[in-house]
């Protein structure tokens, strides 16, 4: 254990999403109630904050290269595309460009978490539950570009069949490995997936496992940098680094 439910200074609540951001060497995190990004240290310090003005119920983001970020909104279903302004400031959603996946829309129980391999273009979606499911959403990054031509897979049975969790709160896809990583907060679990989408291991976020000096209380965001340190936020505001072996 690196970092043990550190509070972020000047954050108070509905700490959501994290990516890293291997370009600045950094963290980006995000609220969800006001929204608003956050750029953060890798040691949990609050370097910058940027109002997300029009935005609605952010919860998680992705950093997907080139200065560009991609953010999820849980009920709309929407997937946002920004580009990362030289200096903090708002962000307007009317300057991004939007995607809609309606696929059982609706209520508090939308899409709750992404991850995205780059060097295969592909975005992993995951809906909270009810039921719990998987997206890989394919060519994203070419869409945005202007090449359209996007194509969505449905792994939620397989998902459901392998993970023994009852939620899902956030995705992180491993560049170095190929694997797929999910967190679920009511299950205080890291399941980690192998290229074919088999269950490959457990991290539980339980007093005692990983260094943990107590239960992770509500784990709402993951990634991991390039050295393999796992960040995790959990509301209202703490942040924990943990040393993956």
């Amino acid at each position: 254990m690196k970092i043990d439910a550190q509070p972020i200074a000047g954050v108070r609540d509905n700490l959501s999403g994290l990516t890293y951001d291997e370009r600045r060497d950094q963290l980006w995190g995000v609220l969800n109630n006001p929204e608003e990004l956050l750029g953060l240290s890798k040691q949990g310090e609050l370097l910058a904050r940027y109002p997300l003005k029009g935005f609605q119920d952010v919860e998680d983001l992705v950093y997907l290269g080139d200065d560009q970020l991609l953010l999820l909104e849980e009920r709309s279903h929407a997937l946002l595309v920004v580009r990362l302004p030289s200096t903090p400031g708002p962000l307007l959603r009317k300057d991004a460009k939007a995607f809609t996946l309606g696929i059982d829309a609706g209520g508090n129980q939308g899409f709750e978490g992404v991850g995205y391999d780059r060097r295969n273009d592909r975005l992993f979606v995951v809906k909270e539950h009810s039921p719990r499911s998987l997206y890989e959403i394919r060519g994203l990054k070419a869409s945005v570009g202007g090449d359209f031509n996007l194509q969505v897979i449905d792994h939620g049975a397989q998902m459901r069949e392998q993970v023994p969790a009852s939620d899902l709160s956030a995705a992180h896809f491993d560049a170095r490995t190929g694997h797929l990583l999910l967190l679920s907060d009511e299950s205080k679990l890291v399941v980690e997936l192998d290229r074919e989408g088999n269950l490959l291991a457990l991290l539980p976020l339980e007093e005692g496992s990983a260094g943990l000096a107590k239960d992770m209380p509500q784990a709402e965001g993951m990634t991991a940098d390039d050295d393999g340190t796992l960040y995790l936020v959990s509301e209202p505001n703490l942040f924990y680094a943990l040393e993956r072996r």
